[in-house]
């Protein structure tokens, strides 16, 4: 089993940059996609950002592409989401997420492991 921990939330102003941190147990890691979700008040959690089990392949929802940068560092068991020119549409709790295909997978119905999430503020 997989345990995800999230961390790098806060608080921060349009425009600003934020890098959010994933730490994950086991030693199999390397072998899962990885994906970030959010989830905004009122509001379905939706996809954001997805890597392969070697990070080599990466995909991104239309509205952060150009901004957020998913990476992964499998020797630290560690999946990372840069996010730059923040916008208050951002604002959410993010959410890290592991599946056992090494397959990039974009529904929510395929990841098997979830992190406890963080919040992500953004003023305008």
């Amino acid at each position: 089993q997989v345990q995800l921990v999230e961390s790098g939330g806060g608080l921060v102003q349009a425009g600003d940059s934020l890098r959010l941190s994933c730490a994950a147990s086991g030693r199999t890691f390397s072998s899962y996609a990885m994906g970030w979700f959010r989830q905004a008040p009122g509001k379905e959690r939706e996809f954001v950002a997805a890597i392969n089990w070697s990070g080599g392949r990466t995909y991104y929802a239309d509205s952060v592409k150009g901004r957020f940068t998913i990476s992964r560092d499998n020797a630290k068991n560690t999946v990372y989401l840069q996010m730059n020119s923040l916008k208050p549409e951002d604002m959410a709790v993010y959410y890290c997420a592991a599946t056992t295909n090494r397959n990039i997978v974009v529904s929510m119905r395929f990841y098997d492991y979830w992190g406890q999430g963080t919040q992500v503020t953004v003023s305008s």
